[in-house]
């Protein structure tokens, strides 16, 4: 089914795909003996194209009902990929993992394909080191490259632990706040707490219509992940209005079906201030039943783990802000030590030069310098020239600098806020474009100013602003 060795890459990305999913067949007939059906294959080739299609337009085409290929199929087909290949596998880094996985399992050196899908499947392949790791996602558990840092780790296991704890952490996307939720939530489990992880990314735009939608969902949702049935219409009452029924749902029958300590997780918490009166309330709701645990006994099982990208920009009140009470960790840039030390657990060893102009670059970003890392280790390419062509023309990052660029043309004063900062001293942005600006990892506020956040950054944008030649008012 394979070739046995290969002369040149594969170019055109219908053959590459092609040949992907020839690779994952093999190996799903080797380690279950099954073939992939009609479906997981049309999932699989749409999730490796470029331009990935949704669920929702996959199950369209096929004619199949859009709940059956997000909810069951899908699922079932990256839980069977990431058994086979030892790495979590998603619908977003599929085609850069399988594509490793492929090309180390076809080079010349490897002894053929058909030999090597035992390692494939132990998930040992890499590039001359065993602790290559893709950059993107969250840090495995099992991971050796997870750097701690300055006892965060340790101060967020001892709150757990603690009736009634809320925990809440603040960092722009891709530093790592997954990362040490899950190690959070790992830590509770060897307590033998019940934890359940909920990303408000899934509650999807009809929910967040109206709170009542919201509260229903979010109670189903944590009833069923805990395995328990849920009795919604016996506590919901319009007379008292959904935060009250919810209220109710929790106390006398939710937190009354178990008998420990129960951890919610809420990543991407800031998805629900896009819809303002949704957030004000159920913000207001979590503080408010963080306040009933330092009373009452059954609340004190509860304890939040709050997750968020974006600084709070819904106005509350100071008593109904869940922002001002428990422990708040703001994970900071790795420092230069860091780097380093995650360098050396690769098996590289950056010379002084190398080490500043990764700084430079990144600032201590933890995903452009895993990416960086990554890639140098993946390809044998020497990590300076890597660090230099992505200053000169994107890089490696072409496509996250694309994405970075893409969400601030959708929002105009954005994109308008990081010309200001690149033309002037900017001292003053508006709550909610800060907010943003800083969620999406792009500025901070140093000597009294505003500035972009890296140097990658700083040479991107103004290359791609100086190339489009867009005045202020053209701007788009």
């Amino acid at each position: 089914m394979f070739k046995e060795a290969y002369s040149q890459e594969i170019d055109h990305p219908m053959e590459l795909i092609d040949e992907l999913i020839q690779f994952v067949e093999a190996l799903v007939t080797e380690k279950t003996g099954n073939n992939l059906t009609f479906v997981q294959k049309v999932i699989l080739r749409e999730s490796l194209a470029e331009a990935q299609k949704t669920y929702t337009q996959i199950a369209q085409e096929i004619r199949y009902s859009e709940t059956y290929i997000k909810q069951l199929v899908a699922p079932k087909l990256w839980q069977l990929l990431s058994s086979l290949l030892g790495e979590k596998v998603n619908k977003t880094n599929c085609r850069s993992l399988l594509e490793y996985k492929w090309r180390s399992a076809s080079s010349p050196v490897s002894g053929g394909v058909t030999s090597r899908i035992s390692g494939v499947i132990a998930g040992n392949i890499s590039s001359g080191t065993e602790s290559l790791e893709s950059p993107e996602g969250q840090v495995p558990l099992s991971s050796c490259l997870y750097i701690e840092r300055d006892l965060i780790e340790q101060s967020t296991y001892e709150e757990i632990l603690h009736a009634g704890a809320f925990i809440r952490i603040k960092a722009p996307r891709r530093m790592g706040k997954t990362s040490l939720m899950v190690r959070i939530l790992d830590y509770a489990t060897s307590q033998n707490y019940a934890t359940v992880r909920l990303n408000l990314q899934s509650a999807g735009s009809p929910v967040l219509q109206s709170i009542d939608k919201f509260l229903r969902w979010f109670c189903v949702f944590i009833s069923k992940k805990l395995g328990i049935e849920p009795q919604l219409d016996q506590y919901w009452d319009e007379d008292i209005g959904p935060l009250v029924s919810s209220t109710l749902y929790f106390e006398d029958y939710l937190l009354n079906q178990i008998d420990r300590p129960l951890v919610l997780a809420l990543d991407e918490l800031n998805q629900i201030f896009e819809y303002p009166a949704v957030a004000k309330d159920f913000l207001a709701l979590l503080r408010s039943w963080h306040e009933e645990s330092k009373d009452a006994s059954i609340w004190q099982k509860l304890r939040f783990i709050l997750i968020h990208s974006t600084d709070i920009y819904i106005p509350l009140e100071t008593y109904q802000s869940p922002f001002n009470v428990g422990l708040a960790i703001e994970l900071p840039l790795l420092t230069t030590a860091q780097v380093e030390q995650l360098a050396q657990l690769q098996g590289l060893n950056l010379n002084p030069q190398t080490l500043r102009q990764m700084m430079q670059l990144s600032s201590g970003f933890p995903y452009l310098v895993r990416c960086a890392l990554y890639h140098s280790l993946r390809y044998g390419v020497d990590l300076s020239m890597l660090l230099q062509e992505a200053l000169d023309n994107g890089g490696i990052y072409q496509n996250y600098l694309r994405s970075q660029w893409q969400k601030l043309q959708r929002e105009p004063n954005l994109l308008r806020s990081i010309q200001d900062i690149l033309e002037s001293q900017i001292t003053h942005l508006d709550i909610e474009t800060s907010a943003k600006l800083w969620g999406l990892g792009l500025v901070y506020w140093q000597d009294d100013r505003y500035q972009l956040s890296c140097g990658l950054y700083q040479a991107y944008f103004e290359r791609v602003l100086s190339q489009s030649v867009i005045s202020r008012g053209d701007l788009p």
